[in-house]
């Protein structure tokens, strides 16, 4: 596969020499339905797609290049992490044949201009499944419980020190420091920031009173570019505290969330439980898939704080395009593709119900 140089492009070529550990992903690449199949005996394609977005879904593109280069080698997919919200825009300027994003596009604003810069439907199809860690940098304490509004407070700057007496209601017999509490946002627009905005706005309303937003809206804390940028300021000072991709957590510590009566942990399944009790957002357009979570959830198999990560583009595409898209998001949505995913990213493959809606959108894709 070619792959551009450009600055922050993913280097898929250097994925395939070995770095990404993805050998096995294409191995069971013999399904033969169109679109979703990852199909080696695909019809051969050539030509390149651009698209840029989610930082968080860098790891799931590294591992999406890898499977796709398999199946069709002479096809370059540059991707570019600029962000969420910077994804959103160019792919809406024109400047992109597709959007990764973490936050579907704004039914007030965003949508009525990507059907604009479409000429018509647009596509939004949920690519992963991924629980949002509230992360923290405290040695001392290797288990922490949260509940929503302490979480509210911390992240409003109400609660300041480790020891605050809502964090230890949480967390009885556990001794917490009087460390200072830092907590870390995004400074990008950031789908993982608004849908971290949207869970506390529904879960603790009565601590949180700002909607949600893919832009930080409190001036306090300390601030990082993209999920990279929060997890160096995570791991450069003890106290710290943010939101991250449960993936990029690394060896920080992960807070628990309380949900009911209980304390749930950020995992896969937790996800993708929660993703399975929400719903399709009311008055999107046929092809156009994105959900609204259910933030509050009463059993202890669903974790709250997730994202859905989506690819945003065209239902109709320029002729040098449209075949490209149509095999490269068939591709994402198969199952090679979301084990592709899962196994770069740690996330939790879509389920059946949404391959199958989204596989509606894919043989949809044509030229223009």
């Amino acid at each position: 596969m070619k792959l551009s140089t450009q600055t922050r492009a993913i280097p898929v070529a250097m994925a395939l020499a070995g770095s990404l550990a993805l050998a096995a992903c294409g191995a069971s690449n013999e399904s033969s339905s169109s679109g979703a199949s990852g199909s080696s005996s695909a019809a051969p394609l050539s030509g390149t797609l651009n698209g840029a977005g989610s930082s968080a879904q860098q790891a799931a593109m590294q591992g999406w290049n890898a499977g796709f280069s398999k199946e069709q080698p002479n096809v370059t997919v540059n991707y570019d992490p600029v962000g969420s919200g910077g994804g959103r825009t160019q792919f809406i300027a024109g400047g992109v044949d597709f959007a990764g994003s973490d936050a579907a596009l704004k039914t007030d604003s965003e949508l009525p201009d990507a059907q604009k810069r479409c000429g018509g439907d647009i596509f939004e199809l949920p690519n992963y499944i991924s629980a949002i860690a509230v992360a923290y940098n405290l040695p001392s304490v290797k288990n922490l419980n949260l509940a929503p509004d302490t979480i509210g407070k911390i992240f409003n700057g109400t609660i300041t020190a480790w020891n605050d007496p809502a964090i230890t209601a949480d967390n009885p017999g556990v001794t917490l420091p009087s460390t200072k509490i830092t907590p870390v946002h995004r400074s990008d627009n950031s789908g993982t920031t608004q849908n971290f905005t949207d869970y506390l706005s529904k879960a603790a309303p009565s601590v949180w009173t700002h909607p949600a937003s893919g832009d930080w809206p409190v001036q306090s804390g300390e601030a990082g570019a993209q999920t990279s940028g929060v997890v160096s300021a995570l791991n450069a000072g003890e106290g710290t505290i943010g939101y991250i991709d449960e993936s990029q957590a690394g060896g920080l510590g992960v807070a628990k969330v309380k949900v009911g009566s209980d304390y749930v942990g950020p995992t896969p399944e937790a996800a993708a439980a929660v993703v399975e009790s929400s719903k399709v957002q009311a008055g999107r357009s046929q092809y156009d898939y994105a959900l609204d979570i259910n933030r509050t959830p009463t059993s202890a198999d669903q974790y709250p704080i997730v994202l859905v990560s989506y690819h945003i583009g065209c239902i109709k595409n320029p002729a040098d395009k449209a075949d490209l898209l149509k095999a490269f998001m068939g591709y994402v949505i198969s199952p090679d593709g979301q084990k592709a995913a899962a196994q770069q990213a740690g996330s939790a493959p879509i389920t059946d119900t949404l391959r199958q809606q989204s596989q509606q959108a894919v043989d949809a894709l044509a030229a223009q």
